[in-house]
């Protein structure tokens, strides 16, 4: 049974119950001052309180979706490379430069079976990275706009859609609802058609690289600012040029977003940040980013770089709330104070309230990739 499985859930519960109950029943049978009493009790607080968090963790993956799979918890998923073909046709649907796994429906809007010229397509996939040996799983949204004869002959733009941490790239879908907003967008006319490429934040699981080149460790920010434009562009029609690849996220993928942005403005010249933070996280998942360096720490806080280095010809939405969400809207405004009369554009969107949940970047998403799809522009 699957980590995410309702049986598997069910069991988890089932037991809780049991354990409760049971440890109700003997109590009264430990209540003698021997050490084989006291060692039932501890025994049983123990065995209780660790079967009953299993479940309300269980509960909380279920819906959060941090890890989709016993494998993905445990960090035993095959995260090995995956060879490029070149640029032919593949039969049977393939693309070349990653290895389709499936088609999938969008939330909204069933897909499968459906007419793409209609309602697009969501392919599950697997992102190589030629450079760095790494490669994770995503989904990629081609608007339907792709598969319309008067397109046939365009490159689109394209945006990277980055969850939080340690979230699954379904969230993308299933909790944020991504390529139904897309469609709905594109239909609304409030956006140009762009392909979605969502993915979680480390392709390295269960370590969380923050989208950084970890010194002889996993290089996360070349594998998202070199192997995955390469790899979708060469197996999907998107444009060349900075103007051409934009990129979005929430949390942790906020965080990315800036930073990959704002360090490399020749491949995406547009970002949005949805509750994102202004310097890498550094914690027992995160290990040991920057092998002791300032340097390379302040390199990574974006605050840093916006007072120290030249800003960077991007442009750039931030998304968040005034109050529920730590010290985001304050850290927000001085990023957006440091960014004023230089060539680094800053819009925002500010709610006055909203936690750090899908509820609150739910609210703003629609808004936010209207944003980005107007930013961005595929050469013909």
């Amino acid at each position: 049974m699957g980590l995410t499985s309702h049986k598997v859930l069910a069991l988890s519960a089932l037991i809780s119950i049991l354990m409760i109950a049971g440890t109700v029943w003997v109590w009264p049978r430990l209540a003698k001052r021997s050490w084989v009493a006291v060692a039932g009790r501890v025994g049983t607080i123990v065995g209780t309180q660790l079967v009953v968090m299993c479940t309300i963790g269980l509960v909380a993956n279920n819906y959060f979706a941090f890890y989709s799979s016993w494998a993905d918890l445990l960090g035993t998923s095959n995260n090995g490379p995956v060879t490029i073909q070149d640029r032919n046709a593949l039969s049977g649907g393939g693309r070349p430069g990653i290895q389709q796994i499936s088609n999938e429906n969008v939330r909204g809007a069933n897909t499968v079976g459906r007419d793409p010229a209609m309602v697009g397509k969501l392919e599950k996939i697997r992102i190589p990275g030629a450079g760095t040996g790494l490669s994770t799983e995503g989904y990629v949204y081609l608007p339907p706009q792709y598969f319309q004869p008067d397109y046939a002959n365009k490159r689109f733009a394209a945006a990277i859609a980055i969850t939080g941490f340690p979230g699954d790239a379904k969230n993308l879908i299933t909790k944020l609802n991504y390529p139904s907003t897309e469609l709905q967008s594109i239909k609304d006319g409030k956006t140009n058609p762009t392909v979605l490429v969502m993915m979680r934040p480390s392709p390295a699981m269960p370590r969380d690289t923050e989208c950084e080149d970890i010194p002889g460790g996993p290089q996360a920010e070349s594998y998202f600012a070199k192997d995955v434009p390469q790899a979708i562009r060469s197996s999907y029609r998107i444009g060349e040029g900075p103007r051409s690849f934009g990129v979005i996220g929430n949390s942790t993928g906020g965080y990315c977003a800036l930073k990959l942005s704002m360090k490399h403005p020749d491949v995406f010249s547009t970002a949005v940040s949805l509750s994102g933070y202004y310097k890498a996280a550094e914690d027992p998942t995160t290990g040991d980013l920057f092998a002791g360096s300032k340097d390379r720490r302040n390199q990574a806080d974006l605050g840093w770089r916006m007072a120290h280095l030249p800003k960077p010809a991007v442009t750039l939405l931030v998304g968040g709330s005034k109050e529920g969400d730590g010290d985001y809207y304050s850290t927000t405004e001085k990023f957006i104070k440091a960014a004023k009369g230089s060539q680094t554009r800053v819009s925002s969107i500010t709610l006055d309230t909203g936690g750090h949940n899908f509820n609150t970047w739910s609210r703003m998403l629609p808004a936010s990739l209207g944003w980005l799809g107007q930013h961005l522009n595929a050469p013909a």
